[in-house]
């Protein structure tokens, strides 16, 4: 930089502008397209052959008091605002208390345009009943994609291979087009990871370690290292499979804007992560993540 003929200020400011650049996530690693990307974007998610979009409504932030505490109609606005955003893509489980109003809230939206994912938690007896009654409550012939909810401790798949015969089942009857497995833990991820039965990873991931998998077996205790994960999702690329990305703000704990805007920023820059889904209560939040992923993602290599 011909520094001669600035003034001490342009001087001061060009500094400060290219230290802060030297903080940015490392998206140089990323080839960029000819073509814009932007959160709206139908993209596909590993080898499931599934679209779409590349940000996400979850509905279950605090296992959805949140988005409950909107109201029923508050909520079907939110979720409508959302998919005329083009936000097409919305998480539940049935353990959400929204679980029984997502049906009614994309009641009349093309199927073909909205991606529907589901969790089931516990073992119920009869899995396939559950699974049906998630199509009965969602008011559509197939939930898109179907998740196994909350596993923690490694070498789940041997408990679990019951259930997971089961979405098998499901599968072949066209109830569910794709399956996988939520993880609470390193260990449980690493199961995840490792087990040729999974073909979607919903993975919990931010730079600042909030509500991220950690190598403690329980559900509500949070790893302090962000490597570990991004280890086993770069495995999941390499088997192309569908990583969605999770508590990208922390179960909203990232309350400041920078922070917001950093943790966003880290999953867009790491393409082992096909999607994200985020908790939201407001249309203000879902222009500002739009707004984000968009910033983020236009960024050059």
């Amino acid at each position: 930089m011909n520094t001669k003929h600035l003034s001490r200020r342009q001087f001061l400011e060009r500094a400060a502008a290219a230290a802060g650049a030297l903080l940015l996530p490392p998206c140089g690693s990323i080839a960029v397209s000819a073509a814009k990307r932007t959160a709206a974007d139908q993209v596909t998610l590993g080898q499931t052959g599934l679209k779409l979009s590349r940000l996400g409504f979850g509905t279950g932030t605090f296992s959805g008091h949140v988005q409950h505490s909107l109201g029923h109609e508050g909520f079907n606005r939110l979720i409508r605002y959302a998919y005329d955003q083009g936000v097409t893509s919305f998480d539940c489980s049935q353990d959400y208390q929204t679980f029984g109003w997502l049906g009614g809230a994309v009641k009349g939206l093309p199927r073909e345009k909205i991606f529907l994912q589901s969790k089931i938690g516990g073992r119920p007896k009869n899995i396939l009943e559950v699974i049906d009654r998630h199509r009965k409550v969602f008011d559509t012939d197939y939930v898109d994609s179907m998740l196994i909810h909350c596993m923690v401790r490694g070498g789940w798949t041997e408990d679990w291979k019951r259930i997971m015969d089961a979405f098998d089942e499901a599968k072949d009857r066209q109830w569910i087009r794709a399956k996988g497995v939520s993880c609470h833990s390193l260990p449980a991820l690493r199961t995840a990871t490792e087990s040729p039965w999974t073909e979607v990873h919903l993975v919990r991931v931010n730079p600042q370690c909030k509500h991220i998998d950690g190598m403690e077996q329980a559900w509500n205790r949070s790893g302090d290292d962000i490597g570990p994960v991004l280890a086993e999702m770069k495995k999941m690329r390499a088997k192309n499979r569908g990583v969605i990305g999770m508590k990208i703000l922390g179960e909203g704990e990232l309350r400041a804007a920078g922070e917001r805007e950093k943790s966003i920023r880290f999953a867009m820059c790491h393409p082992e992560i096909n999607a994200i889904i985020i908790g939201f209560k407001s249309a203000a939040e879902i222009d500002e993540a739009i707004q984000r992923v968009n910033r983020a993602l236009a960024e050059p290599g």
